[in-house]
């Protein structure tokens, strides 16, 4: 038996045996047959993503908090923009993102959407290439999905008076179609029209229909594989077909004649799309690349370099902890790169 990790404060212990894999998890066995490390990882972290005592006990520490610094630019609007300036003198833009997700509260709800408020309004004279991108979960959609439109129309609203844009996040599947018709609704009002936009998730299988319809209403899309655990009817399992779907998608979306957003750090999915654009002609003003804040930098910086504009997602806030454990799930090399850097200034 091999031991991968084992921290006693988190109760995680991963172990490898020649007749048999297993997980533990916060003290209950999980025996999951594996054909893949990396797809045990990413379940692993998936499911930690979701485990809130690890959560409270991660984002109260110290410890924690340090690990998180390389993907969170920090916990006030004041370090979101002092990191949005720093990417902007790169000839970077980017999207803030107050992190946090299924209130329990309205009033939750509605503090969460001030924080965006007051982003906006940072914004609005800084002059950066700058945009805000928020989950409807933490506007509250699981309370009342009419409360979540009340306030992300108000924030798109708003954004429309400065020339600024919302992207509404995609969750798991249990929101996907809610999610795209309330961009749908919002996109359809003429003041609104330009000013929301949407992720799609390359790993659904139904992507291809929904791009489909919302290139019909001429909305933005951020294009990405996709980071929560979904059954196999659902999704594509296998990152070859997950690869395949995004190229299939981002086809789509060059032509389309709308700006869209190519999200990804895969080397390959890059270089599909600077091949696709070059061979239609397609301009490499009408659409950008985009990254998270603190992965591949040297390839950002090399893509504006060559001319292609990119846009870097800046997320911020003390609720860092489910982002960060799918980061890590998407690609757990992370996990690696995170322990070689840890002790590094």
């Amino acid at each position: 038996m091999v031991i991968l990790s084992s921290p006693r404060y988190l109760g995680l212990e991963i172990r490898v045996n020649s007749g048999r894999h297993s997980a533990t998890l916060c003290k209950n066995e999980l025996f999951v047959p594996i054909w893949n490390p990396m797809s045990l990882l990413r379940s692993t972290f998936i499911r930690l993503s979701q485990n809130a005592p690890i959560r409270r006990f991660s984002e109260s520490s110290t410890l924690g908090r340090r690990m998180s610094s390389r993907f969170v630019a920090g916990f006030r609007i004041e370090d979101a923009m002092a990191a949005a300036h720093a990417l902007g003198s790169q000839g970077l833009a980017v999207t803030l993102d107050s992190l946090g997700e299924n209130v329990a509260t309205p009033d939750q709800a509605r503090q969460a959407a001030q924080v965006y408020h007051w982003l906006l309004d940072a914004i609005a004279p800084s002059q950066l290439d700058a945009n805000v991108s928020l989950k409807l979960t933490q506007m509250g959609m699981d309370l009342s999905p009419a409360l979540a439109e009340e306030i992300v129309a108000g924030l798109v609203q708003h954004a429309s008076i400065i020339g600024s844009f919302v992207r509404v996040d995609m969750e798991g599947t249990a929101y996907t179609q809610a999610t795209i018709d309330m961009v749908r609704r919002l996109h359809a009002k003429p003041e609104f029209r330009g000013h929301v936009g949407i992720v799609i998730q390359a790993y659904l299988r139904r992507s291809a229909d929904d791009i489909a319809a919302l290139l019909s209403d001429g909305i933005r899309i951020r294009l990405c594989k996709g980071a929560y655990k979904e059954p196999p009817d659902l999704a594509f399992p296998d990152k070859a077909d997950v690869d395949r779907n995004y190229i299939a998608l981002m086809q789509m979306l060059l032509p389309s004649g709308v700006f869209h957003g190519i999200a990804t750090h895969d080397p390959a999915m890059i270089q599909a799309t600077k091949r696709f654009a070059r061979e239609q002609k397609i301009g490499l003003s009408t659409f950008e690349f985009q990254m998270l804040y603190g992965i591949r930098r040297d390839l950002q910086r090399s893509l504006v370099q060559e001319g292609y504009r990119v846009r870097v997602y800046v997320p911020f806030g003390d609720e860092w902890y489910p982002y960060f454990m799918r980061r890590l799930a998407e690609r757990p090399a992370n996990v690696l790169f995170l322990a070689r850097n840890f002790f590094r200034k």
